[in-house]
Formats: C-alpha cells, sequence, structure tokens
C-alpha cells in the first residue's frame, strides 16, 4: 500500500527529455515557434549549463498509458489519422504521421521524466506542456496532455498518490482540468489571463484569473500566496509543472505584462516550495510566442537555471 514520504534527494543529476523529432515542419509564418525546441538545448549546451550527457531520448508512448488519461475512442482515432477536419481545426496542426509521431514521443518524455525526477527532485521535458488537450479533444496545438498522461501513469503504477499540476502558462490548462475533474487524487492549479484563449474555460480545482496587463510585483505576490495555500492543504507527493513562458510582456498571444526577470522568480518560487515540501518535480516548456524567439528561449533558459540553483545540481 502507498504511504506518503518526504523524499530526501541524493547523487542528483539533472535529465532533459529531448528528441530531434521534437522539431516538427510546420508553413512558413506559423505562429507556432516551432524552432525553440531546437534552440533550448543548443543554448543549454552553449552556456554550459548541462552537458550531452544530461539528455535522454524517449521512445514512442503506447495506446494503453494514452488512454490512462484520454478517451480510448479518441486515442484510436488519433493514431489511425481518422480525426475530423474540425478536430484538426481546433488542433492548429494539420494531421500528419509525423506529428502524432511527435506527440508520442513528447509525451513518453514526460513519462520517462516524471520517473527521473522521483529519484532526483526534478526533471525536464523539452517540449511538452500540452495543457489543452482534454479527455476527447485536442486543441490550441495540443494533441495528447503530456503531463496528464503521466500523472495518470504514476498515480497506475503507485508511484505517487497526490499529484499537483502548477499551470502557469498565460492560458488557462483547461484540456487538464477536464481530463482530471472528478479525480480527487489530482490537484490542478491553472494561474492565467482572464480574457485570453480558450475563451470557454474549464473549472480547475484552483483557477486563479488574471486581468489584462498584470506586472511583476502583483503577479509573484498572489503566485506565493496560492501556492502555499495549496501545498498546506492539498499536500501533494508529487508536483508537475507548466512553466509556459507567454507571459513576457513581449509575447504576441498573451495579455500580461511580466518581465524575464519575474519569469525567473515565478519559476524559482515553484522549485522552492517543492524543495521545502521534499516533493520531485517534473517540468515542461509549455506556450511562447514573443516576437523574437530569443527572449523565448532565454526564459526557457532561464528555467533550468533556476531548478539547478534551487536543487544545488
Amino acid at each position: 500500500m502507498f504511504t506518503f514520504i518526504k523524499y530526501i534527494f541524493l547523487n542528483l543529476v539533472l535529465h532533459i527529455a529531448y528528441h530531434p523529432n521534437y522539431v516538427l515542419p510546420v508553413r512558413e509564418g506559423h505562429r507556432f515557434p516551432m524552432l525553440k525546441y531546437e534552440l533550448i538545448p543548443d543554448q543549454l549546451l552553449h552556456e554550459g549549463i548541462v552537458a550531452p550527457e544530461n539528455f535522454f531520448l524517449p521512445t514512442t508512448v503506447s495506446p494503453g498509458t494514452l488512454s490512462l488519461a484520454h478517451d480510448q475512442n479518441y486515442v484510436e482515432d488519433v493514431l489511425n489519422l481518422r480525426l475530423t477536419e474540425k478536430m484538426v481545426r481546433r488542433i492548429g496542426f494539420p494531421l500528419s504521421q509525423e506529428l502524432v509521431d511527435r506527440e508520442c514521443l513528447l509525451v513518453q518524455g514526460t513519462i520517462d521524466s516524471s520517473q527521473f525526477a522521483v529519484k532526483n527532485g526534478v526533471s525536464f521535458n523539452i517540449a511538452g506542456g500540452t495543457h489543452h488537450a482534454g479527455r476527447n479533444f485536442g486543441e490550441g496545438f495540443c494533441l495528447f496532455n503530456d503531463q496528464a498522461v503521466a500523472a495518470a501513469f504514476l498515480i497506475e503504477n503507485k508511484l505517487a498518490k497526490r499529484v499537483l499540476i502548477v499551470d502557469l502558462d498565460v492560458h488557462q490548462g483547461n484540456g487538464t482540468a477536464h481530463i482530471f475533474k472528478e479525480h480527487r487524487n489530482v490537484f490542478t492549479f491553472s494561474m492565467h489571463a482572464e480574457r485570453n484563449f480558450p475563451f470557454i474555460k474549464e473549472k480547475s480545482s484552483k483557477d486563479v484569473p488574471l486581468a489584462d496587463g498584470v506586472q511583476d510585483d502583483e503577479y509573484l505576490l498572489l503566485l506565493k500566496r496560492h501556492l502555499k495555500n495549496v501545498f498546506d492543504v492539498f499536500r501533494p507527493d508529487f508536483v508537475f509543472f507548466q512553466a509556459g513562458v507567454d507571459v513576457l510582456s513581449t509575447d504576441k498571444l498573451g495579455k500580461l505584462n511580466l518581465s524575464a526577470d519575474a519569469c525567473r522568480i515565478r519559476d524559482e518560487l515553484v522549485f522552492l516550495k517543492c524543495k521545502e515540501f521534499g516533493v520531485p518535480v517534473q517540468v515542461s516548456m509549455g506556450g511562447g510566442y514573443s516576437m523574437h524567439i530569443k527572449d523565448i528561449v532565454n526564459a526557457h533558459v532561464a528555467s533550468f537555471r533556476a531548478a539547478i540553483d534551487v536543487f544545488d545540481f
């Protein structure tokens, strides 16, 4: 029988899921910055933040594992490339075998990195954070919900009992909320721009909707207060962190006004709370749509720096 333990992390190694097929060719001018999945690992290596041996290659997730969080019929429709045109438009990418293969890799990357986090305190997936995919639908560039599948996998395999999903992307994690709306062992926390996509919201365990233009001090004060409340009340034994950087003031699709420094402090607050409670945390990158891709990459790289500093790698 599972019993709660406070993890003590020894012999730490930072594991990072990455696969070259995370970079899916998209049409020129597409608003999704696919190139970032190539640039983030390059920048991490260039700055000496990590070494090549920190990266691992995920394999393909099984249909049965996907069905732990997604409707089996939806999984079969995706894998067999038979989604309706309406659903394909809702997802925002042309349906192809390459897209499906990519999504299956990134989901397994998050599952694997969550298991590494159990051993080492924290682990990353260069891609993922596909929080708009619900139990029986895809949406907003999300085909499957990587952190939801990984959360269900940990619970199914008794690697965790009380999972907290901290979603700090500028957009609500509607798909994650949809999947776990009746699951008492998963707490979904979403702090997002209230008047941004998706325009029809799901009900998370805890939603913190923000007005347009919220700036650094107000954002960080709210986050600190709500993180404390959630950890104190729910007492998770595993955390998934969706670390979208579309909260930046430079973001084309966001409506908040955060500086890069505040985005880094945001991540530190999450990591410090996880460390305080002795709880492993898996991090997926989430969204980012700034005009200059360097702003996106630098903000994501700062998430790695924050984790390394907090967990003493």
